[in-house]
């Protein structure tokens, strides 16, 4: 294709484009430009116009590449203009929780830098257009489309309300999906948390444009979920929660996809020249200027209408709790140990619901490690009574004399209790402590005592078969007795295994 067929084809398909953007330079304020119809324009146009450019390689021409990247802005920045726009019309109908920060202002705020965007690469493409010989229109298009008048109030709702058959199963189904989403958004809701020097490493990390869009698909899919089974139905008005977080769905999918567009331009275009060509222009946005409002707007409402909603969640959770019990193994490898104790508490607190374990007359609440270390106790004394009563039973130590080189006959009477799979072994060659647990007694009552310590000290262990029951919301309880099931996350030999796709929460 030659050069002059390109430019009477680009001279064409470009004009509507130019002549938006000649209306942008003859706007006297941004008040002007913040308006949805022209929003849309624009971006229909920038989009339709970018395709064209890349059909016939633009970007790698050194003479239209730098036109090619000014679409490019104009195309982003009026698709995030219009989400910005929308989540402002919108917030009434929301009904979001409070939250220290005033977010129509921080809205109106960064709509203010992103319509700025707009102006600049408004007159940087007409000047480009100019260079190449395009011809541009002497005065905007279409002005009078561009005001957006809207009168208050709403339609009456006529349409009959659908009936389903519990509120019960929608609010789970809503509220637990959202909870997991909320796991899944924790390294972007930490990046909040980040210094204004650490914004760099974040979007190279937990804010990256893979992970965002990742996030937004998910919380879109959640919207769609609640507008495909909730909306237009008696659940909405049995249970008023729903509303509110169906607007907190809503705002945060928004906001992610503003922050996918800002991080898609910084990684994209932000410091990355067309072309080594004399006529490059500087990067219209600076980095460190988008990175302050991606992480002060968009990242941080992220993380603050999240956590609002993820304790509504709860509370509503608790609501609809069904209680129950069930009964689950102990754990075989040292019972509640960090591990399970940890992934146990977290599950618990993952739903926000009050969930205790019984075992041997004693109650522990199970959403605090600590307390579930606890349990150890009584676990430890059954085993220790379990192992002085087969040493007993087997008649393992017959010299009752205390002639005998006891620590032979530890040995001994270990070797041959894991010979019969009664014991297992986590250190061999076992070593035994120097000193004897007790000077006095029978050979028997020594040899138990120093088992019980190699117990106490890990070097051995005994599965007896223990249970412990828990009581609670059975769909807490569902998620616990899976856990038991995987063996609370660790073989027989304390080595981590991996969890059910349901569980996944846990590991994060």
């Amino acid at each position: 294709m030659t050069d002059n067929v390109f430019r009477k084809l680009i001279a064409k398909r470009a004009m509507t484009l130019l002549g938006l953007a000649k209306h942008i330079t003859q706007c006297q304020s941004s008040k002007q430009i913040m308006i949805r119809p022209l929003m849309g324009d624009l971006l229909s146009q920038s989009t339709q116009l970018e395709e064209l450019l890349d059909s016939y390689g633009a970007g790698s021409n050194c003479e239209w590449c730098a036109f090619r990247s000014l679409t490019a802005v104009i195309k982003l920045f009026s698709d995030v203009s219009y989400e910005l726009l929308h989540i402002k019309y919108s917030l009434p109908t929301y009904r979001l929780l409070q939250i220290e920060e005033d977010f129509m202002t921080a809205t109106e705020e960064t709509l203010e830098f992103t319509v700025d965007v707009l102006r600049r690469a408004a007159n940087q493409i007409i000047a480009k257009a100019e260079q190449l010989s395009l011809p541009v229109p002497s005065q905007g298009l279409r002005e009078e489309s561009y005001i957006e008048e809207l009168p208050p109030g709403c339609l009456e709702h006529h349409c009959q309300t659908r009936r389903i058959e519990t509120a019960a199963e929608t609010v789970t189904l809503l509220t637990t999906a959202f909870l997991n989403l909320a796991v899944e958004s924790e390294d972007v809701r930490a990046a909040s948390r980040a210094k204004p020097e650490d914004y760099v490493s974040c979007v190279l990390d937990s804010v990256s444009e893979k992970k965002l869009r990742s996030l937004e698909l998910r919380f879109h899919n959640l919207q769609s979920l609640y507008d495909t089974y909730v909306s237009g139905t008696e659940a909405a008005q049995l249970d008023t929660d729903l509303p509110v977080l169906r607007g907190h769905i809503s705002v945060v999918f928004h906001l992610l996809r503003t922050a996918t567009l800002f991080v898609h331009h910084y990684e994209r275009h932000v410091n990355k020249q067309p072309c080594d060509s004399p006529g490059r222009q500087e990067s219209i946005v600076k980095a460190e200027v988008l990175l302050d409002v991606l992480m002060k707007y968009s990242v941080t409402h992220i993380n603050l209408y999240i956590g609002c909603a993820e304790h509504l969640c709860h509370e509503m959770l608790k609501r609809y709790a069904e209680v129950g019990e069930i009964e689950v193994p102990v754990p075989p490898y040292r019972g509640f140990h960090v591990r399970p104790s940890t992934l146990i508490a977290k599950l618990v607190l993952h739903y926000g619901s009050e969930i205790q374990m019984e075992m041997d007359g004693e109650v522990y609440d199970a959403s605090s490690p600590l307390g579930m270390f606890r349990a150890n106790e009584k676990i430890n004394a059954q085993k220790r009574r379990w192992l002085a009563a087969e040493i007993v039973h087997l008649n393992l130590v017959k010299d009752q004399n205390g002639q005998s080189d006891m620590n032979a006959v530890v040995r001994e009477v270990v070797l041959t209790l894991a010979g019969r799979s009664k014991l297992i072994l986590y250190e061999q060659p076992l070593e035994l402590p120097e000193e004897p647990a007790r000077n006095e007694g029978t050979l028997l009552e020594n040899v138990v005592d120093e088992i019980a310590r190699l117990l106490a000290m890990g070097k051995i262990d005994v599965d007896v078969k223990l249970t412990a029951k828990f009581i609670g919301d059975k769909r807490v309880l569902a998620d616990i007795k899976l856990l038991a099931e995987s063996g609370y996350g660790e073989d027989n030999f304390g080595n981590n295994v991996s969890l059910p796709e349901k569980l996944s929460y846990l590991r994060r």
